[in-house]
């Protein structure tokens, strides 16, 4: 028994000497994690490196890491956002160590948001570049896209119209297809979004509050974009909104007001050039139509537009819950009389972290109602106010105007509606007897939860789930005594319909599931470093829409009555109508694989690689799935020993990539199956007396298959003095496979006379240059300056199928732009135009090229194209103390405007109607001479016009008062001009052509919506 308890206390003695050993050995660190402010930073993750030891920092930045061997060890402290920071510490007992963290976007090891996950900067193998909030566009800023408009070498991006809320088109390094959609694929906060607008909406973007937004990474080359697969040969966009920021509660407060005028009229004759050239040039009989006014129809159109941008944001730490909440009203009018954009905007952003920052949650929401007004045909509005007649009223008392309102007409006694057929139409009675608004309602929430797991925090869970939805509802209405839908006698049935009533919905559903796993690994013994990623995705897209055209009877009511069936369709129980309800769904659902791995060795060798596969309803079973493979190679040369001591370098890195991505866009759900579905009212069956829909067979394309492009890239990433000159030389060349356009079909082949099919091959090749300095930074002085240029060439290679181009104004199936193999796309195909000694063009004369005696379609010739051959962009900024002052200005050169203006409207046969009416025209009209009698006069070469231009996008200036209450409350204030001037030789209004690839126009000049030039007052507030 006594040697039994002895044992005992021999082992309990060894026990408690152990205890006390290993208490002896190990002691505690505490500390406190800032930010530059020197405010804490709750939920800062802390490690000790080469360990599983970690904890995070509470409510008021403090942590406390117990058990930490004695010696030598290293803390690190990370914090999303910010730089991260290692300290190696000597322990011998308690120690208390404090962190100041530094924003990330001040050095290399900046963390850019990628494709399912995050990557330093100076660790990137692709063609990446990234855009900040500290450096968008300032200014009357209505759409997200305007923000980095000019910033980023490769990336051009063209407002569509002067219109409030109007899109843009953004083209990656030229784009990728001839017309099967050339628009990048946008992601917002991990969510890929539809390139579809809602119908009542200007753009899918104008939904979306600019001031929400952190910054944008733009994916030029495959090697960075094919994670995304078959959405991806365009490029990708993807936007980070603003987060919780930590500490105290900040408030922002920022208000704008501003005024927008027309710059430039199109160039018409006055009422006194428009006299002088009928009486010089008319008969007797056309003289006696002018009038007696002298109407300046743009004067009557546009206006001087004010409108005015609010936003108010609150952002901190609630406990361990970061948090940003923000409202936003904006209100902006268009210098076209009628059209304005009011939008009501909110986003809730909650980052909270478990578990000691085990669990990290992001979950998102940003909610939008936008309610429009356009002018309904607006280009046709302005259209019309260049052509019509400059020497007649607006209105007029005379009793012959009296059924359309008193608006001056041309009439005609014998048509249906009293009107002269084919003439310009009073476009003030256009803008001011139209209707057309619509409320657009969108709500996009996001949750995104990332996972390390405690027994292997190496290994991340994520999952991402994201919803959606956009709602529409709005009408054009043309009330009964409005010239374009007058009937002065009765119809078939004995009514006197007018005027038009049409209503419309429409609703966008996307929902997206996506999992993935994420692992990233050190191993310090071999000075290697791996992540790789691996999920799985399916993403849901629905479009819902119905639409229907009703008449007015003569005391302005309408004549309609709908009843919606579970099936969707519409019973349309009206006995007097122009057409039918129509209710559409269509949607289609795409599931991916996708993985990726990055390894770097002595962060000096980098690899990534990675492949997905799609799988879209869009196609038939058979070619259904396509997989989209990439690879990556950078050599860092500053990091290796011959360039130690090396002080022109601070950065060096060659990089090499190729891969594969996919298009999809322009195709139509379930059109690769043969379908049936309700005629329309120009296609009814007449059975005793009444009209009935028939169902009839739809055009379909079962072999179908995916636009790919094989892209491959070299670049050189360089820093200067410290990273304080960066920037970067990329070439890249991309080739795209069985290109998507619309084709048309031979008669009794198909059910329609044309389809979207795969029709050839395209290469487009080019270099890229970009340096950003930060040329002074003391506390006194500033300086950044940023230069960017790409050259871009595009040629079809191939073509199995020749794609149906859309006409231009001024004739019947006349088309400017062609598509051959040799030459760019889009090309302008047209005559070469002979000219005189006096230099001036020969009425109707035109070179025999092919020299058969006669000229005809085969002496057209391609003549440049609409794409740019270099684009710039130029910006720079300076401080001084208190003072900032900066610009943003652009270029394009080598792009070709086909002045569809003067083809149209600047010839004698036009002025000088010959079916009996006079329309005013372009002052070309004055030194050309040209009649336009001629056949192929609209496609002379002549109106092929140089549309090159330097521009200066915005100016600013701006005065910070910095603390204006008991040490807080930074008030600014600032000016800006947009769209401050223009310098070209194009003779239009603005040789800036939006690129409508999806019908096949690119670079006509047909009177779009003006840019507006647009004064800005702001005022910045915010309270922390």
């Amino acid at each position: 028994m006594k040697k039994t308890y002895l044992i005992k206390y021999v082992f309990l003695l060894f026990f408690v000497l152990s205890t006390a050993t290993v208490f002896a050995q190990t002691s505690i660190i505490t500390g406190k994690v800032v930010d530059e402010t020197n405010q804490p930073l709750p939920g800062a993750a802390v490690t000790l490196k080469g360990t599983q030891k970690s904890t995070g920092t509470d409510a008021n930045g403090n942590f406390r890491l117990l058990a930490v061997p004695n010696g030598t060890v290293t803390l690190e402290v990370t914090f999303i956002g910010y730089q991260t920071i290692d300290k190696v510490l000597t322990v011998s007992g308690n120690v208390t160590v404090d962190f100041d963290l530094v924003p990330s976007a001040r050095s290399l090891n900046e963390v850019v948001v990628i494709g399912y996950g995050t990557e330093k900067k100076k660790d990137l193998t692709g063609s990446i570049a990234t855009v900040t909030a500290k450096d968008f566009n300032q200014g009357a800023i209505t759409t997200p896209e305007q923000l980095i408009q000019g910033k980023v070498a490769g990336v051009s991006i063209t407002s569509n119209s002067g219109a409030p809320g109007a899109g843009s088109t953004i083209t990656i390094r030229g784009g990728a297809s001839i017309n099967g959609g050339n628009d990048p694929l946008i992601v917002l906060d991990g969510m890929p979004l539809s390139p579809d607008a809602i119908n009542g909406a200007a753009n899918p973007l104008d939904l979306i509050n600019p001031n929400d937004i952190a910054s944008f990474t733009i994916l030029k080359d495959a090697s960075a974009a094919a994670i995304y697969g078959n959405r991806a040969s365009n490029g990708v966009i993807i936007i980070t909104t603003k987060k919780g920021q930590s500490g105290k509660p900040v408030i922002n407060f920022s208000t704008q007001f501003s005024v927008a005028t027309l710059p430039k009229e199109a160039p018409v004759l006055s009422a006194s050039q428009f006299r002088n050239y009928v009486k010089a040039n008319g008969d007797s009989a056309q003289i006696a139509l002018m009038g007696t006014a002298n109407t300046d129809w743009q004067k009557q159109i546009y206006q001087t537009a004010l409108g005015t941008d609010n936003n108010l944001s609150v952002s901190g730490t609630a406990g361990i819950l970061p948090y940003r909440v923000s409202v936003g009203y904006s209100d902006q009018n268009g210098i076209l009389k009628t059209t304005s954009m009011e939008r009501y905007t909110t986003n809730v952003n909650l980052s909270p972290s478990f578990f000691t920052n085990h669990l990290k949650v992001n979950f998102n929401f940003i909610g939008s109602q936008t309610n429009n007004r356009f002018a309904n045909n607006q280009n046709g509005i302005i259209s019309d106010a260049a052509t019509f007649d400059p020497t007649q009223p607006v209105k007029s008392s005379n009793a012959l105007y009296a059924p359309y309102g008193g608006y001056w007409l041309w009439t005609d006694a014998s048509s249906q509606n009293g009107i002269k057929q084919n003439t310009p139409g009073n476009p003030v009675a256009l803008l001011e007897q139209t209707n057309d608004r619509s409320t657009a309602y969108r709500g996009i929430a996001s949750l995104n939860l990332d996972y390390k797991f405690h027994f292997f925090p190496d290994l991340h869970a994520n999952v991402n789930l994201g919803y959606d939805e956009s709602k529409s509802n709005g009408s054009t209405t043309i009330p009964a005594d409005a010239a374009s839908n007058y009937l002065t006698a009765a119809d078939a049935s004995g009514k006197l319909q007018s005027g038009a009533y049409t209503p419309y919905n429409a609703e966008l559903q996307n929902k997206l599931f996506e999992g993935y796993f994420s692992y990233s690994k050190d191993i310090k013994s071999i000075k290697s470093h791996f992540d790789a990623v691996a999920g799985y995705s399916i993403q849901d897209f629905k479009n819902t829409a119905s639409n229907g055209l009703f008449p007015f009877v003569s005391n302005g009511s309408t004549l309609y009555s709908t009843t919606k069936f579970a099936n969707g369709e519409v019973n349309q129980t009206a006995t007097n109508s122009y057409n039918n309800y129509e209710y559409l769904i269509n949607e289609f659902i795409m599931t991916s694989f996708y993985g990726r791995l990055n390894y770097n060795y002595d962060e000096k060798y980098y690899l990534t690689a990675s492949v997905r596969s799609d799988e879209s309803t869009k196609f038939a079973p058979g070619t259904r799935t396509g997989t989209f493979p990439s690879v990556a190679l950078a050599w860092k040369i500053n990091n290796e020993d011959f360039m130690k001591g090396n002080n022109l370098f601070s950065t060096l890195k060659l990089r090499l990539e190729y891969g594969v991505t996919g298009n999809q866009e322009g195709i139509q759900d379930y059109d690769y199956l043969a379908q049936y579905g309700l005629s329309t009212s120009t296609a009814q069956y007449n059975f005793g007396g009444t009209n009935y829909q028939l169902y009839r067979p739809g055009a379909y394309y079962p072999g179908r298959t995916w636009e790919t492009t094989d892209a491959s890239n070299i670049g050189l990433d360089y820093g200067f003095l410290n990273d304080r000159i960066t920037g970067s030389v990329d070439y890249y060349y991309n080739k795209t496979k069985n290109m998507l356009a619309t084709i048309g079909q031979p008669a009794l082949t198909n059910f329609s006379n044309q389809i979207v099919g795969n029709v050839g091959n395209m290469e487009n090749r080019g270099l890229e240059f970009s340096i950003n300095a930060n040329i002074i930074d003391t506390k006194t002085i500033g300086w950044t300056a940023n230069f960017n240029v790409s050259f871009n060439s595009n040629k079809i290679t191939n073509l199995t199928s020749v794609a149906q181009l859309a006409g231009i104004s001024g004739g019947t199936g006349n088309y400017v732009n062609v598509d051959e193999v040799g030459y760019a796309r889009n090309s302008f195909s047209v005559y070469q135009q002979v000219y005189g000694a006096n230099g001036k063009p020969l009425d109707g004369v035109f070179v025999d090229r092919n020299g058969d005696g006669s000229i005809t379609s085969a002496d057209r010739y391609n003549d440049h194209s609409p794409d740019p051959k270099q684009i710039f962009g130029f910006s720079s900024d300076f401080r001084y103390e208190k003072w900032n002052i900066g610009f943003v200005t652009r270029a394009n050169l080598g792009n070709y405007v086909y002045n569809n203006v003067a083809s149209s409207t600047g010839t004698s046969r036009n002025i000088l109607n010959p079916i009996g009416n006079l329309n005013n025209g372009s002052t070309d009209v004055l030194t050309s001479g040209l009649t336009g009698a001629g056949a192929n006069d609209l496609l002379s070469d002549y109106y092929i016009q140089n549309g090159s231009f330097f521009r200066m996008d915005n100016a600013h200036i701006a005065y910070n008062f910095g603390k204006v209450f008991k040490g807080t409350g930074d008030l600014k204030i600032s000016a800006n001009v947009q769209n401050v001037f223009i310098i070209t030789d194009y003779k239009g209004v603005d040789p800036e052509i939006s690129y409508t690839g999806t019908s096949g126009v690119a670079g006509v000049d047909n009177n779009f919506y003006p840019r507006p030039r647009t004064y800005v007052l702001g005022l910045n507030l915010s309270l922390r």
